[in-house]
């Protein structure tokens, strides 16, 4: 409760900055030239947001696949979806040689599911299904539409910073409360970034509810890492602007490996039961770099994300 408390309390302070934006702006400028930005904003936003599935389907390459192409990861996403209460994603599968998986759609009823070739092939069927069950708790929680929504903020506190001070009528205080609206603009692209690795953690506890054991997801996170740390860097380009939808960020793999060793004591690839047990009576061990590193991430730090999930077990 405590993870969708938090989603929702950001959610409610992310429109009161811009209420506050909008009352302040209004006044300042003319309530016409500010309405004018913030509808344009919520506009682009919703062109976003009915466009958006296409977009990634095009950029993943993503193919659905039938019950009969690929009948045991349909039989999880079935499974998974009913014990989640919602009705089954469609499920589809990309070439993109990332090992990782995504959920998006617009609603309840849109959603979808979807995996890469190279997941299917790298993970155990237990560390699927909790994949799987990840993926599946995103669509759950809604938590898609809620980042979405958390991204206008943002943006329209750019188009307001952008008129207030590079207008014709850009002058002393109107410049003054463009610089404090750009400010605003860097502190809630903060916030979203917050509420990103927020949904995260919350998706993994949401695979735990559905069954999948806690060493099971820590252990394919972990997999995940070595197998992204192998992708040339020309492969990750292709995928940059659509990392928050994975289920971990690829770019970030070849830095959380060094800090993984000390999860995996017996160095065998995997995270076992007993390993995320030790780890939920230590303290886990980040850098500062690390620590500064995840500010400005769609992603929770990894060691700290098998720490939540060492405290599930």
């Amino acid at each position: 409760m405590w993870l969708q408390t938090r989603l929702y309390l950001l959610l409610g302070a992310m429109f009161a900055i811009v209420y506050a934006a909008i009352v302040v702006g209004a006044s300042a400028i003319g309530i016409s030239s500010f309405i004018f930005y913030a509808f344009l904003a919520v506009g682009l936003l919703f062109l976003q947001f009915m466009i958006g599935p296409k977009l990634v389907e095009f950029s993943m390459k993503v193919k659905y696949v039938s019950d009969a192409e690929y009948p045991k990861l349909h039989a999880m996403v079935t499974e998974l979806a009913s014990a989640a209460g919602i009705p089954k994603p469609k499920v589809g599968v990309s070439p993109l040689p990332i090992p990782n998986a995504f959920a998006f759609g617009r609603w309840g009823s849109d959603g979808r599911v979807c995996v890469t070739e190279q997941i299917i092939r790298l993970l155990s069927d237990k560390e699927l299904r909790a994949v799987l069950g990840h993926e599946v708790s995103h669509l759950k929680h809604r938590d898609v539409t809620v980042i979405t929504m958390l991204s206008v903020v943002p943006m329209v506190l750019w188009y307001v910073a952008w008129s207030f001070m590079f207008s014709r009528r850009s002058r002393g205080n109107t410049v003054l409360l463009g610089i404090g609206a750009f400010a605003l603009y860097f502190i809630t692209n903060l916030l979203v970034l917050y509420g990103s690795r927020i949904r995260e953690y919350y998706a993994d506890l949401g695979s735990v509810k559905l069954g999948n054991a806690p060493h099971h997801m820590a252990s394919a996170l972990y997999k995940l890492v070595y197998g992204s740390a192998r992708i040339p860097k020309e492969s990750l380009k292709q995928i940059e602007g659509y990392k928050a939808f994975f289920v971990s960020d690829p770019s970030r793999a070849m830095t959380e490996i060094k800090e993984l060793k000390q999860i995996d004591l017996d160095m065998n690839g995997t995270i076992d039961q007993g390993e995320l047990l030790a780890l939920r009576s230590q303290q886990a061990r980040i850098s500062t770099s690390d620590k500064l590193m995840e500010i400005m991430s769609t992603h929770p730090n990894m060691v700290k994300r098998v720490k939540h999930l060492s405290e599930l077990v």
